[in-house]
């Protein structure tokens, strides 16, 4: 249960993340590049880069998994510490490519959206702007909140074990929702009324 656990969990994030990045680039394509869309991201590249996601979730997930659980455990941190090894360099890979595909999706996010805000700026209407505005931004949030507590879930202290503060990398699914809803009219009618 606990190796499921521990695999279902790095799979599922990883691959949200992996997602978030594919995102970006539809919504650069869909802005910078919006005749050339549906010969760039036909049906077919669409589930290619989806499947690419969840099979780097899985790659990801598989390889913290099996590293783990060589030295044995439940939670990365505590068995690493546990099992008093000191393979500086096999408990480095990992977390290495981890922190490389992380920052490289980072990148591509952030290298997107600049490519996207100077698009809709040179947008001369004013209604084309806040369309466009009105697609992309809903997705800042989301990357947003990933990345902060996916950083925050790695800095903080490894003595602050405390559940509660462990409980904060399930806000983003549960926003998540609630962000992307924001965008239908009838959501936001029942928000104002409320």
């Amino acid at each position: 249960g606990c190796v499921a656990q521990l695999f279902f969990f790095l799979f599922l994030i990883s691959a949200e993340y992996f997602l978030l990045t594919v995102m970006s680039y539809d919504r650069h394509i869909a802005t910078c590049k919006p005749l050339h869309y549906r010969t760039l991201l036909g049906s077919r590249v669409c589930v290619h880069m989806a499947a690419a996601a969840w099979a780097s979730g899985f790659i990801n997930a598989l390889l913290h998994t099996a590293h783990t659980f060589s030295q044995f455990f439940c939670e990365i941190p505590q068995i690493l510490k546990l099992s008093r090894s000191h393979s500086y360099l096999r408990e480095a890979g990992p977390l290495l490519v981890s922190v490389c595909s992380a920052f490289g999706s980072f990148l591509f996010i952030v290298l997107s959206y600049v490519q996207i805000f100077r698009a809709v700026l040179r947008i001369p209407c004013e209604q084309g702007r806040h369309k466009s505005f009105s697609m992309c931004l809903p997705h800042l949030p989301v990357v947003s909140i990933v990345t902060s507590t996916g950083i925050f879930a790695c800095l903080k202290p490894p003595s602050d074990s405390s559940p509660s503060l462990d409980r904060v990398s399930v806000m983003p699914p549960a926003v998540n929702t609630l962000i992307y809803s924001v965008r239908n009219q009838e959501i936001k009618d029942a928000l104002w009324n409320l």
